[in-house]
């Protein structure tokens, strides 16, 4: 075992659970505004009125998938659910910069799935992990169905996009989205109970093997130009890294983390006692401090928002009229053919 200099106690944790509750807190915003600006025309104008937040559209990736190639093949902007192409472009931007760090500091579910599993290691005493061989095609899984909703979206030309998006059902997708959790199904509820249940005992359950949405920012990671990397020279072979990894990467014997599971919390960074045997850097630099890597997410999401807002981008162009004509008939909608 190694000499070694312990190091000063790390803020990281304290920082990254800061941006998680201010996500959350955010979110939980747009949801109740957006509860509301529903209900208004639900009611047919006999409730409190508010303006629809843009926001909402982070909950739609797909339609920002589709949004985002429509623009690719024809150098416009829909006007209908802008505000969800600009944030994924924000969230792949944050990977590519800063790891999977979407799913680790921003992604409201992450944050949740973080809380579960905690919550069971304190229960339980621990959590369940899975045996290589069950491992691996668990969490490929996300892959698989982040490739059916890729080929969905890359087999549609321009007109089919431009259909889609501006069809009633496209127009409200994020009315359909709310619906579905307010008036949810036995089976819908069974799933997610069965989520929740399985998330207290293996760690992050559903961000490592059926989001299709951190398989997207997972690639965009794989070509950060930042990494964690191990000095053997300084490391204590303590495993303190390997052990605080939520996405149980083998980091103590590795040299470089090139995983796309990789999540960019540095827990494995701020569990580590040795001065210097672990780091977030790019290439052979220095240390990517804490501080740098938080202003990087907070300058990526505010600079893409003030962009959309800026070029007229972030609202979606629905009439009035048509809110009224569809949000109360959003329950008979069917997805089209």
């Amino acid at each position: 075992m190694a000499t070694f200099t312990r190091r000063q106690p790390d803020r990281t944790p304290a920082v990254r659970r800061a941006f998680q509750m201010a996500f959350i807190l955010l979110n939980l915003w747009i949801g109740a505004t957006f509860y509301l600006f529903v209900r208004y025309y639900e009611t047919g104008g006999q409730s409190i009125q508010v303006n629809r937040p843009p926001g909402v559209e982070g909950w739609l990736p797909i339609a920002g998938l589709m949004n985002l190639k429509y623009a690719i093949l024809t150098g416009r902007i829909p006007e209908v659910h802008p505000a969800a192409m600009f944030l994924l472009a924000a969230f792949i931007g944050i990977s590519f910069l800063a790891r999977k760090a979407f799913c680790s500091w921003l992604c409201p579910i992450g944050t949740i799935s973080e809380w579960l599993w905690q919550g069971g290691r304190e229960i339980f005493g621990r959590n369940v992990q899975a045996p290589r061989w069950l491992d691996i095609p668990l969490r490929s899984f996300k892959y698989l169905l982040l490739g059916f909703f890729g080929y969905a979206v890359a087999s549609m030309t321009a007109e089919d996009l431009r259909a889609f998006v501006f069809s009633p059902y496209g127009q409200i997708a994020d009315v359909k989205m709310l619906n579905f959790f307010r008036h949810i199904g036995t089976t819908p509820a069974i799933v997610i109970a069965m989520l929740i249940v399985g998330s207290l005992a293996v760690k992050n359950l559903w961000c490592r093997s059926l989001c299709p949405y951190g398989a997207l920012v997972g690639i965009a990671a794989l070509f950060s130009p930042a990494r964690i990397r191990r000095e053997p020279d300084v490391c204590i072979d303590c495993e303190k890294c390997a052990k605080a990894c939520p996405s149980l990467l083998p980091v103590d014997r590795l040299i470089t983390v090139r995983s796309a599971e990789c999540t960019g919390c540095l827990e494995c960074i701020a569990s580590c006692p040795a001065q210097g045997a672990l780091r977030l850097a790019v290439g052979r630099s220095r240390a990517i401090p804490t501080w740098l890597v938080a202003a990087v997410i907070a300058a990526v999401f505010a600079g893409t928002v003030s962009l959309a807002r800026l070029t007229g981008h972030w609202h979606s162009n629905i009439p009035d009229a048509m809110y009224r004509a569809l949000v109360p008939a959003a329950g008979m909608m069917v997805h089209p053919e």
